[in-house]
């Protein structure tokens, strides 16, 4: 079991940039595909970027590539989403996630989650 907490999160003006973090506890943080899913009031909820647990394979949603940039510090036991050129669209509770097992957009393969953090892009 991994222990997960959001944070990071904000309001921000549309073409602005926020970093989010997720820290982990747990013995089997270095070893789990982290991943970062979103969720507007009334949407489901979608996937976002994740990473392996070596950081060497990423992959992102269509809707965030070229934008958004997922890494891990495995020594600080975190993992980041970095969010530039920010849309409105990108307004949700954005949730971090660990999984047993290589890269997947499959939220049903994340087993523990985060409490989520909340980012608001205007205009």
């Amino acid at each position: 079991q991994v222990q997960l907490v959001e944070s990071g999160g904000g309001l921000v003006q549309a073409g602005g940039s926020l970093r989010l973090s997720c820290a982990a506890s747990g013995r089997t943080f270095s070893r789990s595909t982290m991943g970062w899913f979103r969720q507007a009031p009334g949407k489901e909820r979608e996937f976002a970027a994740a990473i392996d647990w070596s950081g060497s394979s990423t992959y992102y949603a269509d809707s965030v590539k070229g934008r958004f940039t997922i890494d891990r510090d495995g020594a600080k036991n975190t993992v980041y989403l970095q969010m530039n050129s920010l849309k409105p669209e990108d307004t949700a509770v954005y949730y971090c996630a660990a999984r047993r097992g290589g890269v997947s957009s499959n939220d049903m393969q994340y087993g523990d989650w985060g409490q989520g953090t909340q980012v608001t892009v205007s205009s």
